[in-house]
């Protein structure tokens, strides 16, 4: 939502996906993010009133990239954007952590 709402050039979402992997890439032209520990505590966030109004700012967003991704990082520089990179293992189990049955 971020890349939406502060990015001042547009930006880009690349995703890859293999047999084993989701690899997501965010990148943006925005101002950059200036505190990224801050950036990534639960409810912290910097959404305008009229992107609260719609039910976002929750300041869930990194935060929940972070918890549920394999690997996760964050590169921001103020005055020229953000890249987010983050990893998902794709797993051959359903959402109760069981392996899913097999029909004949």
């Amino acid at each position: 939502m971020n890349l939406v709402v502060y990015s001042t050039n547009g930006g880009t979402i690349t995703v890859t996906v293999s047999e084993k992997l989701v690899d997501i890439e965010v990148a943006d032209e925005g101002p950059g993010i200036e505190d990224i520990d801050l950036a990534l505590t639960p409810g912290f966030s910097t959404a305008p009133p009229w992107a609260r109004e719609l039910g976002f700012g929750a300041g869930m967003g990194l935060g929940n990239i972070q918890a549920n991704a394999d690997w996760f990082e964050i590169h921001s520089h103020i005055g020229s954007g953000t890249r987010i990179l983050c990893r998902i293992e794709r797993r051959r189990h359903d959402a109760s952590g069981h392996r899913p049955t097999t029909r004949t």
